[in-house]
């Protein structure tokens, strides 16, 4: 099994993935929130040290490198959570490594986080006012200290045993990434402090760099929590690189209906036999986009899932409700986004 952080993974067999890469299985804190209910969030490394550090913070990024889809919002949805419980929020903006590993310029990298990613964030309920939010060409000078410190220290060998056969833009990338997981740590940055990174599973060989990295150094390795792909409205990955795999978030609500109506289910080939035997929802993109986004009750899942395993309610049915609920969403997140696009206009990130 390959981790690609930079091309495509495709994860079918998680409880392999966890033994092969010595992820540890979520431990059951009694946390409220639907990703950790209901095993979206699949796997971790020290969360439960994080969790009870009286010290802490989650750390993320944006790579504005495409448009922002629902599968970018999984993210959003874990750090709005944390900042509910009033853990400290940092929002790094990934345009160094949008240059080096998809040749994005600063100044496209910059107009994506300000005119889609960020007033989405904050739509999606991202308080802008409780988060540090940073561009990585205009950190502050002790950040670019550290990151040369980090390319100083590290072997490239220990590079190749994470991520195997690397190029100049992918080693800049990784340093990067690691400077930005551990930078915290930092005085200069209110550390030393634990921090969470909550990533989808291709991104584990940054982790494992950082966690390595740390432990020579005597730092606090950092902690991560690993959530499950999405799955493209067609099947396979969703991904930015085919339009029809995904929803997005800029999407008018009339598109973004559209293409919920489409999606792939696990129906059988007649109604008859779907009453028969049931739906498959192994298979079923419509029961995904329920469990991930748009059904807020485990109990109503478990109905929307009993009714379609026994047949009681057809894929039409269940396609017209979702799609509803698609479009309520959507045109509601447009509003939104619309009044955050003025609250992300007076920041000076990148001045």
């Amino acid at each position: 099994m390959e981790l690609n952080p930079w091309g495509s993974s495709t994860i079918k067999d998680y409880d392999k993935l966890t033994r092969e890469f010595g992820i540890q299985k979520m431990p059951n804190l009694g946390i409220s929130n639907r990703y950790f209910r209901r095993g979206i969030i699949f796997g971790h490394r020290d969360f439960d040290k994080f969790w009870n550090a009286d010290k802490r913070s989650v750390l993320t990024g944006i790579m504005p490198s495409g448009p922002m889809h629902l599968g970018h919002k999984m993210v959003v949805d874990q750090c709005v959570f944390y900042q509910s419980l009033g853990i400290k929020t940092r929002v790094l903006i990934a345009d160094i490594e949008a240059r080096v590993t998809r040749g994005i310029s600063k100044e496209q990298a910059q107009k994506l986080a300000l005119e889609e990613y960020l007033p989405n964030w904050i739509a999606l309920g991202l308080d802008p006012k409780k988060a540090d939010i940073y561009a990585q060409t205009n950190r502050s000078v002790p950040y670019y200290s550290f990151y040369s410190l980090l390319s100083g220290r590290i072997t490239l060998n220990e590079m190749s045993a994470v991520y195997g056969n690397l190029t100049p833009g992918k080693i800049t990338s990784a340093l990067v990434q690691m400077g930005d997981i551990l930078h915290p740590q930092l005085p200069e940055y209110d550390g030393p402090e634990h921090v969470l990174v909550p990533v989808g599973a291709d991104q584990d060989p940054h982790i494992r760099l950082a966690r390595g990295f740390a432990e020579k150094e005597h730092l606090i390795k950092p902690s991560a929590t690993y959530h499950r792909f999405a799955t493209g409205l067609e099947g396979g990955k969703m991904s930015s690189s085919r339009e029809n795999s995904y929803i997005a978030l800029n999407d008018p609500a009339d598109v973004a209906v559209k293409k919920a109506s489409n999606a792939l289910t696990g129906g059988r080939n007649t109604a008859a036999e779907q009453k028969k035997k049931g739906g498959d929802i192994s298979k079923c993109v419509v029961y995904e986009l329920y469990a991930y986004h748009f059904a807020k009750s485990d109990k109503e899942l478990a109905e929307i899932r009993r009714k379609c395993t026994t047949g009681e309610m057809l894929c039409g049915e269940c396609k017209q409700m979702l799609a509803e609920r698609v479009g309520e969403f959507m045109s509601s997140l447009a509003k939104k986004r619309e009044r955050a696009k003025k609250e992300v206009g007076k920041m000076e990130i990148f001045r």
